[in-house]
């Protein structure tokens, strides 16, 4: 399984380049690596556009990261997972997340095992019944990947051909469906990942 991780935008929502946002002791691009790192994934890849060299150096020297650019980034988030598809070898399952959505290893483990275990064509993170990320795509899915355009509202749209095909991975954990649009959402999941960092070391 690869993962493609997401970090070519310019965060004009944030105000500020997300992937330099502070988490968990680290920016938020050098916390997701490690996280994907730590988990079941064979290789990552990151993609970047906007400030790539800034961001590159960031990057440890690790033989499963593979670094992209996507000269094509301002044209969408879809370009930059067609970029990463190039580097996913043929017959792998493909796990999609943006640096923008800060996921624990542990959450990303028990997506990979639902999946992989599940047998389901889509596997989705989620939470309480909701549908988070990331999302995990078996290798057949591959060709509809490689078809996405932001027309069709990109991965959105493999998701709605196969919506009677989509497994649910309840994570257990409410950080599945954070998103990291706003200042006020960051303010929020900071919040968040202190209260359930709190509550995992209270069941330890």
């Amino acid at each position: 399984m690869a993962a493609i991780l997401l970090a070519a935008g310019e965060s004009t929502r944030m105000g500020q380049l997300k992937a330099l946002l502070p988490w968990e002791g680290q920016v938020l691009l050098a916390y997701q690596v490690e996280q994907l790192l730590a988990s079941p994934i064979e290789r990552v890849i990151v993609v970047l556009g906007h400030r790539a060299e800034d961001l590159r150096r960031l990057l440890p020297p690790e033989p499963r990261l593979v670094p992209v650019v996507n000269a094509r980034y301002r044209s969408g988030k879809v370009s930059s997972i067609l970029a990463g598809l190039q580097h996913v070898p043929a017959g792998w399952h493909v796990l999609v997340l943006g640096v923008d959505q800060p996921r624990p290893s542990a959450l990303i483990r028990r997506t990979v095992e639902h999946h992989l275990a599940g047998g389901a064509p889509i596997t989705v993170a989620g939470y309480g019944g909701r549908r988070g990320h990331p999302v995990i795509f078996v290798p057949a899915l591959r060709p509809a990947l490689e078809r996405l355009s932001e027309a069709t509202q990109g991965p959105r749209a493999v998701l709605a051909a196969h919506a009677g095909e989509v497994a649910l991975c309840e994570t257990g954990d409410p950080l599945a469906l954070v998103n990291l649009n706003t200042t006020d959402d960051y303010v929020a999941a900071l919040r968040l990942t202190s209260s359930t960092s709190s509550a995992r070391a209270g069941n330890q």
